[in-house]
């Protein structure tokens, strides 16, 4: 957030400065940092404009950079303070002056990232705080840079699936609604002046071509604030949590969904305790990212965990796990391996997720569009049997 801070120089020269800061205290305090007494602070003009632009940190990037500096083998102060001088974003500089202005105070790199919650989350300050116990951040930043990158994978399958489905419906139902809107009504005005009798459904759908055309703007109304409608309750479903819950209900779908989100959930558990975090710890971390079902299932099995049970038994209880996941369990409870069992197993959950989403894709896509030519030859066709009817007619 940007600060309007008035300043006084020990020349006694009175000046306004913009500073970004995450309060006042410490717009305060890095003015002060520089040898200026400030007078007066107050919030600048398009703070929460510039902080939203500040929010548009690349974990993934800004961590790919730092990782590349400290195995050139700079110090994390000077990996950031090179950071700074290659960046040209005010907002991004921002962002990296306020962890440089920590570290100089002699902070511990998490507790500087602690600092700014809505740019660095949980999961990205607690690897990063085992890291610090172990000396070993570039370890860390490499195994968060190969966790982001598979969620990421898998989320892509996902998008992409979704993608040429919707643009079949679009161009279907741009093609239905410009038959229905334009060539039904001047098919409606050739009828009525025939004389005959039509078919009743050819004259249903001349019947509502004609009422489609003369109220046309309250139906384009009406469509566009049903689709606003709908994108507003998917966000609200996602922001509630309550998508995953309604997902699981698909009959086909449901266990996909669920297979999904424990992926997701293995894959982070094994990235946590990797990087040397206790299981009950990860589990504390992982809460805050996952639905309110599964983290009501993993706050019991995080109990059933301190009461002295084994990691596979409590979460077999709990609904966490597939056959397949709790003998991999299992298998890392004997071993003592977990860590690399859990992610093994989210990378069996993943490689299980893509071969589901390519058959569903397979099959859906071409069902969809038989879907749409069907209703689209179907008023054709309406259209067209009158024609048909008089030419027998005649013959």
């Amino acid at each position: 957030m940007q600060f309007a801070v008035r300043t006084l120089a020990p020349d006694m020269s009175i000046a306004n400065l913009v500073v970004d800061a995450l309060d006042a205290q410490d717009a305060r305090r890095q003015v002060e940092a520089r040898g200026l007494f400030v007078s007066a602070v107050e919030p600048a003009r398009g703070a929460r404009l510039a902080s939203s632009r500040g929010a548009r940190l690349s974990l993934v990037l800004f961590s790919q950079e730092l990782l590349a500096l400290l195995n050139a083998g700079l110090g994390i102060v000077e990996s950031l303070e090179a950071l700074l001088e290659k960046e040209s974003a005010a907002p991004t500089r921002a962002v990296l002056e306020r962890l440089l202005g920590g570290l100089r105070e002699g902070k511990r790199f998490s507790a500087v990232l602690a600092a700014q919650p809505t740019l660095f989350p949980p999961l990205y300050i607690g690897i990063v705080r085992a890291a610090e116990g172990t000396s070993d951040l570039p370890r860390a930043l490499t195994r968060y840079i190969d966790y982001q990158q598979r969620i990421d994978t898998v989320r892509a399958k996902i998008v992409s699936a979704s993608i040429y489905p919707l643009i079949l419906l679009m161009v279907g139902g741009g093609v239905s609604g410009f038959l229905i809107g334009y060539v039904v009504p001047k098919f409606a005005e050739v009828y009525q002046g025939a004389g005959r009798n039509l078919p009743w459904m050819s004259q249903l759908l001349l019947d509502w071509g004609q009422f489609a055309s003369g109220h046309g703007t309250a139906i384009l109304i009406g469509t566009v604030l049903a689709i606003a409608a709908i994108v507003a309750g998917v966000r609200h479903l996602r922001r509630s949590g309550d998508m995953g819950r309604l997902l699981r209900r698909v009959p086909g779908i449901g266990e996909r969904a669920r297979v999904y989100e424990l992926s997701r959930l293995y894959l982070t558990l094994g990235m946590l305790t990797e990087g040397g975090i206790t299981i009950v710890g990860a589990i504390d971390t992982v809460q805050q990212m996952v639905s309110p079902h599964l983290a009501k299932n993993l706050q019991a099995a995080r109990a059933a965990i301190e009461s002295g049970q084994p990691m596979s038994n409590a979460f077999e209880a709990n609904g966490l796990t597939t056959p397949i996941s709790l003998r991999m369990l299992r298998v890392g409870e004997r071993t003592g391996e977990m860590g690399p069992m859990l992610t093994q197993s989210a990378a069996f959950y993943d490689g299980e997720i893509g071969r589901w989403i390519d058959r569903f894709t397979r099959t859906f896509e071409p069902l969809l569009m038989a879907a749409i030519g069907l209703v689209v030859g179907a008023i054709v066709v309406l259209l067209y049997m009158p024609i048909f009817d008089l030419a027998g007619d005649m013959s």
